[in-house]
Formats: structure tokens, C-alpha cells, sequence
């Protein structure tokens, strides 16, 4: 069997594959298939059609397509690979949620009998339907469960996420696949200094999004060491709950050991790796 990754953007650079979590995990799980024996090959879309070579092992083929984000539009290469190199023995493991692309590379797929996963990475948590609810409900029920419905299996971060689905009425077999991390990003503890009476530093980095990253546990958990002397710096993207983030750092009067920063630009990512 053959196996495939979507994601509509993907490039072989290490710092960008390093710096988003859902491009991280696609690369884990690639790398360890292809470690396994796998054939694994990631598909996506960019400026121009490219292959590389990784070398954990597994391949990027890159396809043409200019549209946007939310577009609901599928490469023309991506589509006549697609038609010319699969068939019911392989697999696509299809990442991301609420995406019109997946939809649309989905329907292609069961017309052509591929059999696909969805891979959201996230939870169906009744949390994420109150941001936008009126586009997001819509969305739910014209087109993102009949895409769960039809997948043989959605693969979940954690158990719990499984209850969700079913309180969505999805009964969609679930694959458990937790995230995990790279034996070089673990520092040994004797590395690490646990004198007390040294202010200890927090940094977290990535959007704010506070039910997802769990930033409003965090904030609430600085209380219980304060004593100790703490410094959390919280920086990135606003994803609408900057505000209530630092509300509730002021309403447990926090200011002074709570600091929000501006993202920093995004730099340009450029490949790294052997172009074929």
C-alpha cells in the first residue's frame, strides 16, 4: 500500500515544518511510516510543480495552484495524479478541518475509489462552533460531516475528541495518533536550572487562541507559583481571545508578571532539500 498525505501547503523548509504544529506532525508521522518501510509521499499545492526528495525517507510533490485559501479549487496537476497513480490499495490521509479543499479532493477521491482519513487536527469541541456560528454551522451541515461521514476513519489527537463526534452524530471509526516531539527538542534535566531563587521564565509562542492552546490554564495557574516569582510572555497571532486573555490577567492582578508581544513577521521560507 501506498500512502498519502494532503495539506495544501506544505514546503520542505525546516525552520517553517519546526514553527506550525500541524506541518510538524505531518512530518513526524510521515518520517515514521517511511521509517517502517512505507512508501509515503505528502501532496500539496504551491507556485510551481516540484518534487523533493526527504531525507527521512519520504517524498513532497508540489502542484500549481494560485487560488486562495478558501478556495474551493483542486490543482489540474493534482487531479490528473491522482487519476494516474491511484487506486483502492492506496491511502490519502487527508489534514485539516473546515478546509473547501478537502472537500473537494474527497469527492474526487470516492469517485475514483481512493480510500481516505481525515486527519483535522483538532476537536470538534462545541467551542470552536461559537466563533462564526453562523458559518460555521452552515458549513457543518452542508458539507463537513457528509466529508467525516465518508472517510474510513478520522484520526483523533486524544480519545475524549471521539465523544464530540458522536454528539455531532459522526459514528466514523476513529484512529488515535497523539502528537509527540523529537527526541532533540527534550532537554535532560540536569540541563536545566531549578534554583529557587531565580525568577522562573515562561514562553510561550504560537497564536492565541485560549481553548485550543490552553492559555486560560496557564494564566490561572500563575497565581499558584507567583510567590515563587514568575515571568510568562505570551506571543502571537490573535486569534480573537487576546483580550479576554488579558482581562483575565488583570482581573488576577497580574499585569506585572503577564507580558503580551506582537508576532514577529513571517519570513519567507525557501527549500532546502534537493530539487528533482
Amino acid at each position: 500500500m501506498n500512502l498519502y498525505f494532503y495539506t495544501r501547503y506544505f514546503q520542505p523548509d525546516y525552520r517553517q515544518i519546526r514553527s506550525e504544529g500541524t506541518r510538524k506532525a505531518i512530518h513526524g508521522l510521515a518520517s515514521g511510516l517511511a521509517a517502517c518501510g512505507a512508501t509515503v509521499t505528502i501532496l500539496c499545492e504551491g507556485e510551481s510543480d516540484v518534487l523533493f526528495e526527504m531525507p527521512e525517507g519520504y517524498q513532497i510533490r508540489c502542484f500549481t495552484n494560485s487560488e486562495n485559501f478558501s478556495s474551493f479549487r483542486i490543482s489540474s496537476g493534482l487531479k490528473n495524479f491522482v487519476a494516474q497513480h491511484l487506486d483502492s490499495h492506496s491511502l490519502v490521509i487527508l489534514n485539516g478541518i473546515f478546509q473547501p479543499v478537502i472537500y473537494t479532493l474527497s469527492s474526487f477521491l470516492r469517485a475514483r475509489n481512493v480510500p481516505y482519513i481525515i486527519a483535522p487536527h483538532d476537536a470538534y469541541h462545541p467551542a470552536m462552533f461559537k466563533k462564526n456560528p453562523h458559518l460555521k454551522w452552515v458549513y457543518w451541515y452542508l458539507i463537513e460531516r457528509h466529508v467525516l461521514a465518508k472517510a474510513r476513519a478520522v484520526q483523533v489527537l486524544d480519545l475524549r475528541q471521539v465523544q464530540f463526534l458522536r454528539d455531532l452524530n459522526v459514528q466514523t471509526p476513529e484512529i488515535l495518533v497523539p502528537n509527540g516531539f523529537l527526541p532533540a527538542e527534550a532537554h535532560f534535566e540536569n540541563t536545566l536550572d531549578w534554583n529557587p531563587e531565580n525568577t522562573a521564565k515562561l514562553f510561550f509562542l504560537g497564536r492565541l487562541d485560549a481553548y485550543h492552546k490552553g492559555l486560560d490554564l496557564l494564566i490561572d495557574a500563575v497565581p499558584a507559583i507567583k510567590k515563587n516569582r514568575i515571568q510568562l510572555v505570551l506571543q502571537g497571532p490573535d486569534k480573537g481571545d487576546k483580550k479576554t486573555l488579558i482581562k483575565q490577567a488583570k482581573e488576577l492582578k497580574l499585569d506585572h508578571e503577564i507580558n503580551f508581544l506582537e508576532p514577529k513577521l513571517r519570513y519567507t521560507c525557501t527549500p532546502t532539500h534537493r530539487k528533482l
